[in-house]
């Protein structure tokens, strides 16, 4: 019995080591691109984003749709007013069960994978895989980063009619249906 009570204690002291995982906001980037008159290709990024891993690989990033930069303020407005409706739809989220191998990545190494989702954006939820590289760079850290661009569909999502209001307001021939999303997070052990 004092065998048994010894092991559960020891247990429960290393259990830090299952804590959850946080986004690192300051030190976390995500991007996206557009393509308008079919030539001009630019990026954009969203300022803000928080999420969290839990223990058991439970996924969870949310993303304020009005932290949309794309480097000119009105386009800005634009976009989280016609594009993405902030008022009803003030953010998109990304959940996702991690594999368990990465979740147990030892420090200093470095995998890659592919985690399957879903993507809540715009009142729509539809399934998003990222191709990642994973690397723990020290016991309460890790980085997790696109190895390729993943994309997302305005169709999908019920944003197509933003998009063609855009276009008419913009006066533009084109704009692309579809954008390249990048990504790399840090994550920090709470």
């Amino acid at each position: 019995m004092l065998k048994q009570s010894l092991v559960l204690l020891s247990s429960l002291l290393v259990a830090p080591a299952f804590a959850d995982w946080t986004v690192a906001p300051e030190q976390s980037s995500l991007h996206f691109m557009s393509t308008k008159n079919a030539q001009v290709t630019e990026v954009h990024a969203f300022e803000e984003l928080s999420g969290s891993v839990s223990d058991s690989g439970k996924l969870m990033i949310e993303v304020p749709l009005s932290s949309v930069n794309t480097n000119i303020p009105i386009r800005n407005t634009r976009m989280q007013e016609k594009l993405f409706n902030v008022a009803k739809f003030p953010a998109a989220t990304f959940t996702a069960d991690v594999p368990s191998d990465l979740m147990k990545l030892e420090a200093g190494s470095s995998t890659t994978a592919k985690v399957d989702g879903t993507l809540s954006l715009h009142g729509v939820e539809a399934p998003v895989s990222f191709n990642v590289s994973v690397s723990k760079v020290s016991a309460d850290t890790m980085v997790v980063s696109t190895v390729s661009p993943t994309l997302i569909g305005a169709e999908t999502f019920g944003l197509t009619a933003g998009l063609d209001m855009l276009q008419n307001i913009a006066g533009l021939k084109s704009i692309t249906q579809t954008s390249p999303v990048t990504f790399s997070v840090t994550f920090e052990m709470e």
